[in-house]
């Protein structure tokens, strides 16, 4: 018999405290109806300990942190109401058994304690993640320890391994835990939405949603990596960690509610569990999910054309060895007779891992413009560290080729998804390639160039416009 007693998925909007809200909460009527049953249901399961996963604490981009302060709190003073406060125990024990397994698995996990904060330079404290969930629950039931977590950007079987790893240490100490996967939905369901509006938010949302009433786990784990990312959610990778706790279990979802008010996707379920006998130790489902991301690269790199190709080989040659590959004279003419801007670009697990390019052409020929600047996108972007050998098996590739930029007079001639954007004042300049994943609209567009040219919106700036031919 398992000691995972529920498991639970809460959104974290502030608003929905009344303390803070202050009437406007009443427009999320659904959402708080179903936390308040959800939390009643965490209630009657008197659990021993709560954890809680949240996107808003202290997160690295590689590593999972886990806060190691034996006393958790926070208020919510950051949303005008200092009077909400928690403080609740850690559970200290679990912490340091989570610790263990993950170390055991060479999981990226780091318990973050005052010495920890003092280096890195991070905060104390309960985020508002983890508030709002725990505000409602605190009201009903207050006889159990807390163990605080925040997911990183580390690739989802990094996040499902870490919570076989919980799985794993709830299950030695035999202690009755209640899971609460802390997220919200789409940030872009509506055009006056905090993140713009993007059509794809609401096709997560449903996606997500079923995959929640399925249990389909193989399914989260391989969601499209451009539609999470235009959908500007910040609840996958939570639900990635909790079903990696829950690995092993049958799970069925009840979605309580699901809503989006203010532009956000509220969802509230629990997910009712079958575990049996289960072991959390050899997962079919993560060697599923991993072989078949191997299938599916090994498809991309067979169908690459000549453009991407050059760029791979020239960065797996260079990262390798430090050499580049010589003009192989098979390449088509056009690589070697013609000259272009080109922008090359690397990502890792659906997430940018680098990307230089020029504007105008700068060497001989084309060819020569991708190897340039394929070592430059994987080795120079000030973003990124230099790309590792490790990481060669896991990047993939696309190279634009810019045509000439031509001059426009406004905003209205340009157009997301066929133009890219140069805008210019005296020395400062900045370059957005069009089609990007979560730009939709001309203001999206402008703002990041603008953003990235250092140029204010009242600055005056002259703007011009290209077609690329995109090679993926």
């Amino acid at each position: 018999m398992s000691n995972i007693k529920g498991a639970f998925i809460f959104p974290h909007p502030p608003i929905i405290v009344g303390e803070v809200g202050k009437g406007s909460e009443v427009k999320a009527q659904a959402t708080i109806d179903a936390v308040e049953e959800a939390a009643k249901r965490i209630a009657e399961l008197k659990p021993d300990t709560i954890l809680i996963i949240t996107p808003h604490g202290n997160l690295f981009s590689d590593a999972i942190t886990i806060n190691g302060d034996a006393l958790l709190d926070g208020s919510l003073v950051n949303f005008g109401a200092p009077q909400v406060k928690l403080e609740l125990d850690n559970d200290l024990e679990l912490v340091q058994e989570i610790s263990i397994h993950a170390d055991e698995k060479d999981i990226m996990a780091i318990a973050i304690d005052k010495e920890v904060r003092k280096s890195y330079r991070v905060e104390n404290g309960l985020d508002h993640g983890a508030l709002v969930p725990l505000y409602f629950i605190h009201k009903l039931y207050q006889d159990f320890k807390l163990v605080h977590i925040t997911y990183s950007m580390l690739p989802h079987e990094e996040h499902y391994r870490f919570g076989m790893a919980i799985g794993q240490a709830v299950e030695k100490l035999n202690r009755n835990t209640v899971i609460i996967c802390s997220g919200d939905l789409s940030h872009k369901l509506t055009k006056d939405a905090p993140a713009g509006y993007s059509p794809k938010g609401a096709e997560f949302d449903e996606e997500y949603i079923e995959i929640i009433k399925q249990g389909a786990v193989n399914k989260l784990l391989s969601m499209n990596c451009e539609l999470t990312e235009a959908a500007g959610e910040c609840g996958l990778r939570s639900t990635v960690l909790m079903y990696g706790i829950l690995d092993g279990c049958e799970t069925k979802g009840e979605v309580l509610s699901y809503e989006g008010p203010f532009g956000v996707g509220y969802c509230v379920a629990q997910l009712h569990l079958n575990c049996g006998n289960r072991k959390n130790d050899n997962s079919e489902v993560l060697q599923d999910y991993i072989n078949d991301k191997k299938k599916r690269l090994h498809e991309t790199r067979s169908k690459e054309d000549s453009y991407v190709s050059l760029a791979r080989n020239t960065i797996e040659s260079y990262i390798r060895t430090e050499t580049l590959p010589g003009l192989n004279e098979k390449l088509p003419p056009e690589l070697l007779q013609n000259k272009a801007g080109v922008f090359v670009s690397l990502k890792k697990h659906g997430e940018l891992r680098g990307c230089i390019g020029t504007i105008a052409p700068t060497t001989d020929n084309i060819a020569q413009e991708i190897i340039q600047n394929a070592v430059s996108a994987s080795t120079k972007d000030p973003r990124f560290y230099p790309v590792e050998v490790d990481e060669l098996d896991e990047l993939e590739y696309s190279v634009d080729v810019l045509g000439k930029p031509e001059a426009i007079g406004s905003a209205s001639e340009l157009d997301v998804y066929r133009y890219g954007v140069i805008v210019r004042n005296g020395s400062k300049s900045g370059l957005l390639l069009p089609n990007l994943e979560g730009v939709d609209t001309i203001e999206q567009q402008l703002d990041i160039v603008l953003q990235k040219a250092g140029i204010a919106k009242g600055e005056n700036y002259k703007m011009e416009r290209f077609e690329v031919i995109r090679h993926k």
